[in-house]
């Protein structure tokens, strides 16, 4: 923990910025605002990347009360914590699966599940949805990918479940469409604690490559089962059958990445009116 004095709203916050450790956040709070989207001036795009600042945020700035004293303003910064990581281990008599997720991240992505294409959807969700995610998965391939295929998405759901903890302070909703040249997929999804999965797609081919077409809603079954989700895919458009895989997925990253980042105004409860997200 540390602490920086802020002189005045002006450009001279850049040299306190400058000042803050590497990888620090930093929390701030005041009547006063500030929109990152301007500090385009104040910051190089070198300490802007280390600092992981959004744009799109604003951050509220720690005005001491000086009584008349003169004290300074004062912006306080920590140290990140790990992340929010799940890790589940699932062995059965037909698969043998590790999952790692950390929903802090930075879209790291190391997968081998023996399904190639299922390997390469893994890749989509993890950097579109900017986490980190590790899979090592063998199974019963040799019959068909279907075990293997369920009991990653069980065993990434259950990990999902785990790392987000008591949901507090979280959007909890998420929503986006993702297209990919002829193909768009609409996905809405919420972190209620219930799962339910309405799914509509369209797959035109019974095969991508060797993956069979018809587990892609398996899978998104198996992890709303797991993870508690309540999960929407709408298929708008497409005829290529990979297209409209694979925009699924990024869809489907992009709404969750939503639904799992921090709502800076909900102060770290829970987003319910009931006070807690659960299976009930």
């Amino acid at each position: 923990m540390g602490t920086g004095f802020l002189p005045s709203a002006s450009s001279r916050f850049s040299l306190l910025l400058d000042r803050i450790p590497q990888n620090s956040r930093f929390r701030i709070s005041t009547a006063l605002r500030f929109d990152f989207s301007n500090t385009s001036f104040l910051l190089s795009e070198f300490r802007r990347s280390r600092l992981h600042l959004c744009t799109s945020q604003a951050a509220h700035f720690s005005r001491l009360d000086d009584g008349g004293n003169g004290v300074l303003p004062a912006i306080s910064t920590e140290m990140p914590h790990e992340g929010r990581i799940g890790e589940v281990k699932r062995v059965t008599k037909e698969t043998n699966v590790h999952v790692k997720l950390n929903l802090d991240g930075s879209g790291i992505a190391d997968c081998s599940t023996g399904i190639p294409f299922l390997d390469h959807m893994l890749d989509q969700l993890a950097s579109h949805g900017v986490l980190d995610i590790f899979v090592r998965a063998s199974g019963d391939i040799h019959i068909d990918d279907h075990h293997t295929n369920e009991d990653i998405a069980l065993a990434l759901g259950t990990a999902l479940l785990q790392a987000l903890g008591d949901r507090k302070g979280i959007n909890r909703f998420g929503h986006f469409a993702a297209p990919l040249d002829e193909a768009a997929v609409e996905v809405i999804l919420d972190l209620s604690g219930r799962p339910h999965l309405s799914c509509d797609l369209q797959i035109l081919t019974e095969r991508v490559g060797t993956y069979d077409t018809q587990l892609v809603e398996h899978f998104f079954q198996s992890l709303v089962n797991t993870s508690g989700m309540t999960l929407h895919i709408q298929q708008r458009s497409g005829k290529n059958s990979h297209h409209i895989i694979e925009a699924t997925f990024k869809a489907f990253a992009r709404a969750l990445r939503q639904a799992i980042e921090h709502d800076i105004r909900r102060s770290g409860t829970v987003p319910s009116s009931k006070g807690v997200l659960s299976r009930s």
